[in-house]
C-alpha cells in the first residue's frame, strides 16, 4: 500500500514495492524504505534502498539485508549536521569494510557477502542518489526512463560478465553520487536487475495506472519475469505528492513570539533573571539562574529583529548547534525546556573575552599564544567534523576563563551544511567581521574549513604583534585579482621578535589563496610548535625584512656609485 508523510507542509511521498524469487529458488535480494517523523525528516530525510546478492554465493542474501538495514538505521544515528552525501557514504563504507571482513575467510569473492546497493534519499527539495553496483535508481521523466545510475559491470564477452563494484569485494569502496531536484509528481524506480533488464518507459506508465504504487510495483515484476527474466525480481516506486517551503528547518520561529525585556528578579518561564550583561542592537544577554540555581546566559532577541527572518533563523539556530558540538572549548548549553517566548539558553563563561586578555597581556610569550591557539583550533575542529564554518572567529567571540581555558561562545554566524541541504537559503549572508574574513567571502569564491584556518591564524598573528597581517586593505577586496595583490606583511620585524618558522606558518595560514594554506588545522598548529620543513628554508632577507633589504641594496648602489666616480676621477 502507498505510504506517505501525512502532512503537506511538509515533504509527502507515496511508496510501493513488490519483491520475489522469480525463477530462481531463494531470493538474495533486500530492499527497504523509512520514512521518519518530527525533526528527522527535516533533517535526514526519507530513505529508501534496493540491494542485489550475487547469484554464485549462498550468504550474498544477508550481504544484501544487512546492506540495506545499515542504512535505514545508521544513516539515522549521523550528525543532522552532516551533508546527506557525507552521512550516507560514512555508513556505505563502514558496512563494506564489515562485509570486506567476513569474506577474508572465503577463498573466492564469488562465495562471499557481496552484494550491489542502490539508495534514494529525499531530503527537503532534493534527491540524493547513492550507489554501487548494477542495481538501478531510474526517474520517470516525460516519455523516458531516465537512468540516475551508472551500472558498475565489467563485460567480457556476449554472454560473460562480472561485478567491477560492490558492497564487500575491496576493503576501500567508491560510492556514486548523484543530486537531483524534486518536483511534485515525480515518480522514481529502485530496481535490481532481474527487472530493469527486462522493462521499458511504456511497462512502467501502463503499471501506474494500478489503484496504488504496491500493485504497480508488483505489476513491473511480473511483466519483466512474463518476457524472459530469469532473475529476483525487486521494484520500489516513490511518488513525490509535495513538496516543503523552503526555510521549514526551524519551525519553533512560526510559534513563539518575542518576550517583553525582563527586569533583575522577573521569571522568564524555569529562569529567573539576575542582571543584564550586554546589549546591542540585536540582542540583549542575561545572566540568570536555572530551577537548580546553576548560572546561565539568556540571550533575547531585540524588538528591532521581529520582522528580520533572516536573524531570527540564525538565532535559533545559535543553541540548535551547540547542541550538536561536544567540546570544552564551544560553549554548551543546559537541557532544553520548554519555552512560552523566543529566547537561547547557554552555560555562562565567567572570564574575559580573548580581546579583553589580549589588552590585559600585551606581547604575550609565545607559548601562551600557543596554548591559546590550540585550545581555539580544539573547537573549530569539534564544528568541522559535523561540516560546520564558524564564519565569524573573533577575539571577541572567545572566553577565557578563570582556569585559562578558552572557549567558542557565539555560534550565531556558523554554516551548517546538512541545514543548508534541508532549505537552500535559510541562512542568509554570511555576517562576519571584515578584519579577520578570509578573502574568499569578498571574492564570492566558496567558503570551507580553510575559511575559519584564516581567521585563527589572524588571531595568532595580532596576538603576537598587535597589529593584522594585511591592516585594512582585506576589507577593499571585490574579486581574486584583488585578493592576488594582497602582501604580507612579516610578523618577524624590528620591534617583534617572532620567530622566522612561526612567521612562515602564520604566512602560509594566511595565504590569501585558500588551497595553498594547511591542508589540516593540526599541521598549523605543529608548525607553530616546531619548525616544518619549509620553515627550514633559507628565507631571503626581502622577505623576512623589507626596509633592510631596501637599506642595504641603496648602501650598495651609492658604494657602487661611489667607486665609479673615483675610478672616472684616477
Amino acid at each position: 500500500m502507498p505510504r506517505d508523510t501525512g502532512d503537506q507542509a511538509q515533504l509527502t511521498v507515496s511508496i510501493g514495492a513488490y519483491s520475489a524469487a522469480g525463477r530462481k529458488p531463494l531470493n538474495q535480494d533486500f530492499h527497504g524504505a523509512l520514512i521518519p517523523g518530527g525533526e528527522a525528516l527535516t533533517h535526514k530525510g526519507i530513505v529508501l534502498a534496493v540491494a542485489d546478492g550475487i547469484s554464485s554465493s549462498a550468504t550474498s542474501r544477508e550481504a544484501a539485508e544487512t546492506s540495506v538495514k545499515a542504512l535505514l538505521t545508521d544513516y539515522y544515528a549521523t550528525s543532522d549536521a552532516w551533508t546527506v552525501r557525507n552521512a550516507a557514504t560514512q555508513v556505505i563504507r563502514a558496512t563494506n569494510a564489515w562485509l570486506h571482513g567476513q569474506n577474508r575467510s572465503v577463498t573466492d569473492i564469488n562465495a562471499g557477502r557481496v552484494c550491489t546497493l542502490s539508495a534514494l534519499i529525499l531530503k527537503g527539495r532534493t534527491g540524493h542518489v547513492l550507489h554501487v553496483g548494477d542495481s538501478r535508481v531510474a526517474r520517470l521523466t516525460g516519455d523516458s526512463l531516465e537512468p540516475l545510475t551508472l551500472d558498475h559491470r565489467v563485460t567480457l564477452s556476449a554472454t560473460e560478465s562480472y561485478l567491477g563494484r560492490g558492497m564487500g569485494i575491496e576493503p576501500h569502496l567508491d560510492v556514486d553520487y548523484r543530486k537531483v531536484d524534486l518536483r511534485p509528481g515525480d515518480v522514481f524506480l529502485l530496481t535490481t536487475d532481474g527487472v530493469h533488464d527486462f522493462i521499458d518507459t511504456a511497462t512502467v506508465r501502463a503499471a501506474l495506472l494500478a489503484p496504488d504504487l504496491d500493485a504497480a510495483a508488483q505489476q513491473i515484476a511480473e511483466h519483466a519475469l512474463a518476457i524472459g527474466s530469469d532473475d529476483n525480481l525487486t521494484v520500489q516506486i516513490v511518488r513525490i505528492e509535495a513538496l516543503p517551503d523552503s526555510g521549514d528547518a526551524l519551525a519553533e520561529l512560526d510559534s513563539l513570539p518575542l518576550p517583553p525585556l525582563p527586569n533583575a528578579g522577573d521569571m522568564l518561564d524555569d529562569y529567573r533573571i539576575i542582571r543584564p550583561i550586554h546589549a546591542s542592537a540585536r540582542s540583549h544577554v542575561y545572566l540568570a539562574a536555572g530551577p537548580d540555581g546553576t548560572q546561565v546566559a539568556l540571550k533575547i532577541p531585540a524588538s528591532e529583529t521581529a520582522e528580520d527572518g533572516t536573524y531570527l533563523k540564525r538565532f535559533m539556530l545559535e543553541e540548535w548547534i551547540a547542541r550538536r558540538v561536544k567540546s570544552p572549548h564551544v560553549v554548551k548549553v543546559p537541557p532544553q525546556r520548554a519555552r512560552t517566548s523566543l529566547y537561547i539558553v547557554s552555560e555562562y563563561v565567567q572570564g574575559v573575552t580573548l580581546r579583553e586578555w589580549m589588552a590585559d597581556h600585551p606581547g604575550a610569550p609565545l607559548t601562551e599564544v600557543r596554548g591559546i591557539i590550540d585550545q581555539i583550533a580544539m573547537g573549530l575542529r569539534a564544528l568541522h567534523r559535523r561540516e560546520m564554518i564558524h564564519q565569524d572567529l573573533r577575539p571577541e567571540n572567545v572566553m577565557i576563563d578563570a582556569d585559562g581555558t578558552a572557549k567558542i561562545i557565539d555560534l550565531g554566524s556558523v554554516a551548517v551544511a546538512g541545514v543548508e541541504e534541508a532549505a537552500p537559503g535559510l541562512l542568509g549572508q554570511m555576517p562576519g567581521t571584515y578584519q579577520y574574513t578570509a578573502p574568499e567571502y569578498l571574492t564570492g569564491d566558496a567558503a570551507s574549513w580553510r575559511s575559519d584556518q584564516y581567521a585563527l591564524a589572524c588571531i595568532a598573528y595580532e596576538m603576537l604583534t598587535g597589529r593584522l597581517p594585511y591592516g585594512t586593505r582585506v576589507a577593499q577586496i571585490t574579486s581574486r585579482r584583488d585578493a592576488a595583490r594582497l602582501t604580507y606583511t612579516p610578523a618577524h620585524d624590528e620591534t617583534n621578535a617572532v620567530p622566522l618558522w612561526v612567521d612562515a606558518a602564520l604566512k602560509r595560514a594566511l595565504h590569501p589563496d585558500p588551497l595553498r594554506r594547511y591542508n589540516a588545522l593540526s599541521e598549523f598548529q605543529s608548525d607553530l610548535h616546531l619548525p616544518g620543513a619549509q620553515a627550514l628554508r633559507p628565507v631571503p632577507l626581502m622577505a623576512r625584512s623589507p626596509l633592510r633589504f631596501w637599506q642595504s641594496l641603496s648602501a650598495a648602489l651609492a658604494l657602487l656609485c661611489l667607486f665609479l666616480i673615483l675610478q672616472l676621477a684616477t
